[in-house]
């Protein structure tokens, strides 16, 4: 595995793997990878020829000072990880690489950027559409992979990447998740120990209410339910927990159509976000000796 921080040094890889006739696969992240990153991995390497990790901290992308200054920098670790992953490049790029002085222009994707995490992190999906337009030209990448975890980024980068006739395929994974049903991200290692036990508490809140919503039940009542459970377990607070539709993301109060169920709640003063997907209401067989309930 080459580590490249120039561009140019990544191109001279790129061009002579086209010469060749080989496939580009890309896996963008922020390091301090886990499982999750890796099983992207493992997705690119499966379906391309060369395979590209990058590794960029992204300024733009961070609404608050502090949270940018303790994301995690792991980069020799991140080495090791992926060493055994057949990986080509990690692509580190130096901060003048992806915004050069004078850099001024600004990607940003209406639609599926509104509400949800556009609405509490004002700016924050720019600075996503931004720095991945970037990577994708600079990487020449035929297929790029992200995780559904972060469903609304990846309903984001399909956009841009549709809207600006990019010629790569973007690639959603299904989210990992720990043995106690916790999405696995970089932000779970800020948890103190008592937080980490309380944190799983969101996949069976929220698999809770998709069972409801899925049975017919009334969405705003399970979302209330839903978020009263949370607080109840010691959550701080909820940014949002709602039913939208996918992959379009507006809001819903009847799963009508396919849909999801997106959260972000803060705990002990970290910020986590999970989704579920969510059947349409299955219909109840009912006869003459089996009557429904009533409501």
């Amino acid at each position: 595995m080459q580590i490249i921080r120039r561009k140019a040094a990544l191109r001279a890889f790129t061009q002579a793997w086209r010469r060749a006739g080989g496939t580009i696969g890309v896996v963008p992240t922020m390091g301090a990878l886990h499982a999750g990153h890796l099983s992207l991995v493992e997705a690119a390497r499966a379906g391309t020829d060369h395979v590209i990790v990058t590794l960029f901290v992204n300024p733009r992308q961070f609404n608050n000072p502090e949270d940018l200054a303790k994301y995690p920098r792991t980069e020799e670790s991140d080495a090791e990880k992926l060493a055994p992953f057949g990986v080509d490049v990690l692509y580190i790029p130096e901060p003048e690489e992806i915004y050069p002085g004078g850099f001024a222009t600004n990607v940003s994707v209406s639609g599926v950027s509104d509400g949800l995490c556009g609405a509490t992190r004002p700016g924050h999906f720019d600075g996503v559409a931004t720095v991945v337009t970037k990577l994708l030209l600079q990487t020449d990448a035929d297929r790029a992979f992200f995780g559904e975890k972060d469903y609304q980024q990846l309903q984001v980068v399909k956009r841009l990447a549709t809207d600006l006739d990019l010629k790569t395929e973007i690639v959603g994974c299904p989210t990992v998740r720990e043995g106690d049903g916790l999405a696995m991200s970089s932000r779970n290692l800020r948890l103190g120990i008592g937080p980490r036990e309380t944190a799983p508490v969101i996949a069976r809140v929220l698999t809770g209410a998709a069972d409801i919503i899925a049975r017919g039940g009334n969405v705003l009542k399970a979302l209330d339910t839903a978020s009263e459970a949370l607080l109840a377990a010691g959550f701080d607070s909820i940014d949002y927990l709602e039913l939208r539709s996918d992959p379009d993301l507006q809001l819903m109060t009847k799963a009508d159509r396919p849909a999801r169920l997106f959260l972000a709640a803060w705990l002990d003063g970290v910020r986590l976000i999970d989704n579920l997907p969510v059947s349409a209401p299955r219909k109840v067989e009912t006869s003459e000796d089996q009557p429904l309930e009533s409501a």
